[in-house]
C-alpha cells in the first residue's frame, strides 16, 4: 500500500516531538502540511537541513527556518538535579517520548538515550530542578523511529486510559439521594398543649384566690 502524503512527510520529520512548530506532535504537523494548513519552516530541531528536505519532497520553494519558533542547535537532553526531585510527576506526563521514569513522591530520572530534547519537562517542574545540558552526540534516524514508536504508544495508552475512567465512571452507579428531612412540625405535641393549658389554669387560679383575699 503506497504511503500517504502524510506519512511521506513525517517520515522525514525529527520525530522530537517538542510542538514548537505549534501542533502536538509531529505526525499533526505532517498533516497540517500535507494539508497546505501550516509552512514547512516550524521545525528547529530539523533546522534549515529539514526544511530543504521537505521542500524537495513536495517540489516546492525552500523557505528560512522561522527563528520564532525556535532556534537550530545540538542535541541538548534533560538532567533532572535529584536531590532536589520532590517525586511530583509532572514531568513524567509532560514526556512526549516516555523518557523519564520514576514514580509518585519518589525521585525521577531521564534517560538521556531516550530523551529528545523536546524540554517540554522543564517549565512543569514546580522546583525547577530540571536543566537542558549538552547530549554530547547527534540524533539519529534510529532515534527518530525509536521516539516515533514510543510517542504512539504513549498516545494510545493515554487513550485507554481515558476510556477506562470514562467506562468507569458509567459503570459507578450513583450515590442514592438523601432522603429529605422531615421539617420539624409546627404544630404543639399533644404533651405539650396539655402542659400549657395546665399552666393556664394554674396561674388563672392564683389569680382568682388573690382576687378573693382582697377586703
Amino acid at each position: 500500500m503506497p504511503l500517504s502524503l502524510t506519512d511521506r512527510i513525517d517520515a522525514v520529520l525529527p520525530q522530537t516531538q517538542c510542538t514548537k512548530c505549534g501542533y502536538d506532535g509531529c505526525r499533526p504537523y505532517a498533516q497540517a502540511i500535507a494539508e497546505q494548513a501550516a509552512p514547512i519552516n516550524r521545525c528547529p530541531p530539523g533546522g534549515q537541513e529539514g526544511v530543504k528536505t521537505l521542500a524537495a519532497l513536495l517540489a516546492t520553494a525552500e523557505l528560512p527556518l522561522d527563528l520564532t519558533r525556535g532556534e537550530p542547535g545540538p542535541l541538548l537532553v534533560a538532567r533532572i538535579d535529584e536531590a532536589h526531585c520532590i517525586g511530583c510527576t509532572l514531568c513524567i506526563r509532560a514526556c512526549p517520548v516516555d523518557a523519564i521514569v520514576g514514580a509518585n513522591k519518589r525521585m525521577h530520572t531521564v534517560l538521556p538515550a531516550l530523551c529528545s530534547g523536546c524540554d517540554l519537562c522543564v517549565a512543569p517542574c514546580p522546583v525547577d530542578c530540571i536543566d537542558m545540558v549538552p547530549a554530547g552526540r547527534a540524533w539519529t534516524e534510529q532515534d527518530a523511529q525509536a521516539a516515533r514508536q514510543r510517542h504512539a504508544e504513549r498516545a494510545a495508552r493515554l487513550a485507554r486510559e481515558t476510556a477506562d475512567n470514562a467506562r468507569l465512571m458509567a459503570d459507578t452507579p450513583a450515590a442514592p439521594e438523601a432522603p429529605a428531612e422531615t421539617p420539624p412540625s409546627t404544630e404543639p405535641s399533644a404533651q405539650a398543649e396539655a402542659q400549657k393549658r395546665s399552666a393556664i389554669e394554674a396561674a388563672l387560679a392564683r389569680a382568682r384566690a388573690r382576687r378573693g383575699q382582697r377586703p
